[in-house]
């Protein structure tokens, strides 16, 4: 007897599925979302298996003002606050998650520049990144594991007047290419304190080699950063030392990254209901249904926005209640984009398996949510030390 997927109407959904209620909308996404139409869809199968960087693409979002939606109007962006930034994240990784988390390292870039007390970078590089002008990227993945108590420090610091030289090598940095702009963090050589600076290929000594390949993100503009005395002016350094820094802008770092799961999970249902007409009759018996993913992914946006409106608050005060509420909603970021990419696969059955399949390519996408610094493990270390106090 075949068992047609059915969807109770808890108290729950029925508040879910009331459009008065649903969270409100960037002004952009519309204008964004013809612009993933028209100029992102069709060139995701070369961004996946070809590893094209999708460029122009990128400065379209940022002449959108998809960059700069927490950004400061003084600055070049629109305030339109951190949840407008995440819906800009969202629509990206629903089309494509590598594109998706190219403009999750802009934003983050941009949210660097501007929690910084640097007004020089606050006056002429902030502008650039937030409107897209300038693309940019993030080397935090290494600091933020170190932090964690995972790994080491991969750069090291030395004062000079007028700056400080830096050495080592960063192994996995996205969305460079020449002249990009991104973040790091540094250990001082003469103590135990850290600096976090913004640098580019421009400074001398600092070269991008890209020698890997990737089964995902594989267009993600992706390279391993030299640091051979490079000389960083003050001019470019975020914060020295930049412990108080770090915590302040770890929080939106991390519920930024949630945009990335929330799109990929819209992706997956899609996807599950593109499969309904040909093989609900058989798909009706799996566990996971389009259904019961939309109502987890609802309410995972729900919480999302809210914690990202808190954020957005001037006089944000970062308790470890808050950050537990962050940390806690990327892990259901992670977890729930595993889910829908399983029940993706599931739902299309054997055709998942041929080459370049969009299902197959959503399931590696997924990993990659889960995996992408801070990953899953470190996000339940970092959720278990908050719990003990």
């Amino acid at each position: 007897m075949q068992i047609a997927p059915t969807l109770t109407a808890t108290p729950l959904f029925q508040v879910l599925s009331d459009t008065s209620k649903q969270p409100s909308i960037a002004p952009l996404i519309p204008a964004l979302k013809v612009a993933i139409a028209q100029n992102l869809a069709p060139q995701v199968q070369r961004i996946d298996q070809e590893g094209f960087y999708p460029r122009e693409f990128m400065h379209q979002v940022g002449a959108l003002g998809g960059f700069g939606q927490a950004v400061a109007p003084e600055c070049g962006g629109a305030g339109q606050g951190v949840r407008s930034a995440v819906q800009v994240i969202e629509a990206v990784s629903a089309e494509c998650l590598c594109t998706g988390f190219m403009v999750w390292c802009q934003i983050a870039c941009t949210w660097y520049l501007q929690s910084s007390d640097n007004a020089h970078l606050k006056a002429t590089l902030l502008p650039q990144v937030a409107t897209g002008t300038l693309l940019g990227g993030t080397g935090l993945s290494n600091p933020m594991k170190h932090f964690a108590s995972i790994e080491k420090i991969a750069l090291t610091a030395e004062k000079r007047p007028g700056g400080y030289v830096l050495n080592g090598l960063l192994p996995w940095v996205s969305n460079l290419g020449a002249g990009h702009p991104f973040g790091i963090a540094a250990k001082l050589a003469d103590g135990d304190d850290y600096l976090m600076a913004i640098v580019s290929d421009a400074f001398a000594g600092l070269s991008l080699r890209q020698n890997a390949h990737f089964i995902a993100l594989e267009g993600s503009g992706t390279y391993s950063c030299v640091f051979k005395d490079v000389f960083v002016p003050d001019e470019w350094i975020l914060a020295a030392p930049c412990d108080d820094y770090v915590e302040r802008i770890r929080p939106g770092f991390i519920l930024t990254q949630v945009g990335m799961g929330l799109g990929l999970v819209t992706g997956c249902i899609d996807l599950i209901e593109r499969y309904r007409p040909r093989l609900g009759h058989v798909n009706s018996f799996l566990d996971d249904q389009a259904e019961d993913l939309a109502a987890a992914l609802a309410i995972a946006r729900l919480k999302t926005y809210t914690l990202a409106d808190q954020l957005s608050q001037p006089d944000v005060h970062i308790t470890p209640d808050l950050l537990k509420a962050v940390i806690q909603a990327r892990i259901t970021a992670s977890e729930l984009s595993l889910k829908a990419a399983n029940a993706a696969m599931l739902h299309a059955g054997a055709r998942a398996y041929l080459q370049g399949s969009e299902p197959a390519r959503r399931l590696r996408e997924a990993y990659f949510v889960a995996i992408v610094t801070p990953a899953l493990k470190q996000l339940k270390k970092m959720l278990h030390h908050l719990e003990q106090g």
